[in-house]
């Protein structure tokens, strides 16, 4: 019988074998860099951690398993998950990926991979034509839905057609809707891509990426890479974020219920020019994600009316934290524009919408009153100036 996605969240894939591990709740640490063969020709299944550990596999089983996917891979860190994605395609090859993403992908994009010999073509998937950009060397789309830090919403239906029509494939960063709210392979992605680091882990204590698929092909591809690389996630890691993932239900399902209410209240405050929400109903994106997703998510962006009103906003928030991340319980507020897109060519901030007044929060689980009290001692202080 098929699992919800809460329970999943909580029991995993769990083994068959009852008296395995001793019965253990807690999945054990396999702490171990080696281990010793039966005998020659012989094998316990696992030989060294570098290519299979058994609470990393456990951790790949589950993260797999909540996307709906066949396979699952854990990296040291989700740009790690990127950059070994990447060596899937050959110098030479094109890929279309959409212009606002997360601004350490587009560094890799711009620093590495094309001076690996890739063609990169940048271009906004919501309104752009993507048709007319593909090329006969064109291999693969990538997309983030919602995308960082502008929350703009991709169709996953109408994006995969093209992919498949064309014989490309879909690529999808599903970090910020995390697989409780999002799960872009029933929509014919082909890759999808995790910061396990965020909501996945929950609390800020590790970094972890992961890739998901459902090709037998392509995992065995990705198999290779990451034996070869060496970009495994290590025991304790992997550890953490199975902690992590049996609270990603309720963690979720609060942080989206205050986003909603923030964003509502965000948009009623004077010094604020626009706020993007999907879970907003006037957010162009809003009926599409009715449609592919189960949820809006806790990421927010918003606008406000100068860079001093932005700056006096990082600095004046107590419970609110100025730090660069999202996903945890803690509620944080980043500044794009020198953090987490600070690499991002100016041109490129620009056209996306990236200026000196943009600021991101990722909505933690808090109680409302005291977020709103946060924010609101910051605003009443903006109107005495």
């Amino acid at each position: 019988m098929k699992r919800k996605v809460g329970t999943t969240c909580i029991h995993g894939e769990e083994s068959k074998t009852k008296g395995e591990h001793f019965g253990a709740i807690s999945y054990p640490i396999y702490q171990t860099a080696t281990f010793a063969h039966p005998g020659v020709g012989q094998s316990t299944g696992y030989d060294y951690s570098r290519m299979q550990n058994p609470t990393r596999e456990q951790l790949e089983k589950t993260v797999a398993a909540l996307e709906e996917g066949a396979f699952g891979f854990a990296f040291s860190s989700g740009m790690a998950a990127i950059a070994t994605m990447m060596e899937l395609f050959q110098p030479g090859q094109h890929l279309l990926i959409d212009s606002d993403l997360y601004g350490g992908s587009i560094r890799l994009f711009e620093h590495i991979s094309k001076k690996n010999g890739l063609q990169i073509t940048a271009l906004d998937f919501c309104q752009d034509d993507v048709v007319s950009h593909i090329q006969e060397n064109t291999v693969a789309l990538y997309v983030e839905t919602p995308t960082n830090p502008m929350m703009n919403i991709t169709d996953l239906k109408k994006i995969s057609e093209i992919a498949k029509k064309h014989k490309l494939l879909l690529l999808v960063d599903n970090t910020f809707l995390s697989p409780y709210f999002q799960n872009p392979l029933s929509f014919g992605a082909d890759v999808v891509i995790h910061s396990g680091t965020k909501y996945l882990g929950g609390h800020n204590d590790t970094l972890a990426g992961f890739l998901v698929v459902n090709e037998e092909k392509i995992a065995e591809q990705i198999r290779f890479l990451m034996k070869t690389t060496g970009a495994a996630l290590a025991p304790m890691d992997s550890w953490l974020i199975l902690r992590g993932i049996k609270t990603l239900a309720i963690r979720m399902e609060k942080a989206q219920e205050n986003a909603i209410f923030l964003s509502k209240w965000l948009g009623e405050q004077s010094q604020i020019r626009k706020v993007l929400y999907p879970g907003l109903p006037e957010h162009k994106g809003h009926e599409i994600m009715k449609k592919q997703s189960r949820g809006f998510g806790a990421m927010v962006s918003f606008e406000v009316d100068s860079k001093e009103t932005a700056f006096f906003i990082l600095e004046k928030v107590q419970l609110i934290q100025y730090a660069e991340s999202l996903g945890g319980v803690e509620t944080l507020i980043t500044y794009p524009i020198t953090q987490t897109h600070a690499d991002v060519p100016k041109a490129l901030q620009e056209k996306n919408g990236i200026t000196d007044c943009l600021l991101r929060l990722s909505v933690g689980i808090e109680d409302i009153s005291d977020l709103i009290q946060d924010l609101g001692q910051v605003f009443w202080q903006l109107e005495q100036r």
